[in-house]
């Protein structure tokens, strides 16, 4: 069975998991014919969304018989058209702490200048930014589920007020991690920094936009290390490239991000590339989870399986 490994960028997958005796092939570039470069191959490991995986693709690879997906879910996976062809589609497990302290790495290295800083020590400057304290501060949690409440448990250790929204919130399981549910509205208004973490979904896509973001408080700290599809991302980079708020963003509308991207100059950001999950810890648990996939699969009783017979 050949087996392709999808957007290994560190090419670090046979460090992380034991794909001993098996027949991988690594592919550490975004592919640019899915179809054509994964025509002689019979399994796919997936790293998460980065490659999709819609109807049309996955009927153009004939021997496709196992497809693994790195974290528990991958809605750039065609689940049901897999399934009618016969395509085994498992997960991986996944760690939820790594984006939540990537978050915070924003967060913290936006409000203090971190980057600037950082550079201008190495040239030999001193003391060129005033930073911003999080005590008594205000943060808003645009989605408050596993990760934002995660994020909400961090925000009460700086005491800081925590506001939540969603389109589902509940107020009383919003007050179990110190936040109170209000208003989109209101959150955009009274916080001193929005972070994001929604997933995505056709509902859920553009769910913030450029009137929340003209309503934010100047100079106020908006961050996305959930999907881009959430955010109205050129609304934010105009934002704050008029200096109204500052931008932390580790996710992107075009991933890589293409080199000659003005969001590379964006000033008051600072930018990450898709790195809020790239630990060391979790990329044992993609890895290792994959080739035990890949085992139990050859060995004829899959397990992880996301779309069971039946389903």
């Amino acid at each position: 069975m050949r087996i392709a490994i999808l957007d290994d960028y560190q090419d670090v997958s046979r460090r992380y998991g034991d794909f001993s005796g098996l027949d991988v092939t690594v592919f550490t570039e975004p592919l640019t014919d899915v179809p054509g470069q994964l025509a002689g191959f019979d399994g796919v490991v997936a790293m998460r969304e980065r490659t999709r995986f819609p109807a049309e693709v996955l009927r153009a690879l004939p021997r496709l018989r196992l497809l693994v997906s790195t974290g528990r879910r991958n809605a750039a996976i065609d689940l049901a058209t897999a399934s009618e062809l016969g395509i085994t589609v498992c997960h991986t497990d996944y760690r939820p702490a790594a984006a939540a302290e990537h978050t915070w790495a924003l967060i913290l290295g936006a409000l203090r200048h971190l980057p600037e800083e950082e550079a201008n020590i190495r040239a030999g400057r001193w003391q060129s930014t005033v930073g911003k304290e999080l005590y008594e501060s205000t943060i808003g949690i645009v989605g408050l589920g596993g990760l934002g409440r995660r994020v909400a448990r961090v925000a009460s250790a700086f005491r800081m007020e925590i506001i939540a929204w969603s389109s589902n919130i509940d107020a009383d399981r919003a007050a179990e991690v110190g936040a109170t549910a209000v208003s989109k509205e209101e959150l955009f208004e009274r916080a001193d920094v929005v972070t994001i973490h929604y997933v995505l979904s056709e509902r859920s896509r553009g769910i913030v936009g450029a009137a929340d973001i003209a309503r934010m408080k100047p100079g106020a700290l908006l961050v996305n290390t959930s999907r881009a599809g959430v955010l109205d991302t050129p609304a934010a980079a105009a934002a704050a490239r008029r200096g109204d708020i500052r931008l932390a963003l580790d996710v992107f509308d075009t991933e890589p991000l293409p080199a000659d991207d003005p969001l590379r100059d964006l000033p008051n950001s600072v930018l990450t590339g898709h790195v809020g999950y790239v630990t060391e810890q979790q990329y044992r648990a993609f890895y290792a989870d994959a080739a035990e996939d890949i085992r139990a699969y050859l060995a004829g009783a899959p397990v992880r399986v996301m779309n069971p017979p039946g389903a």
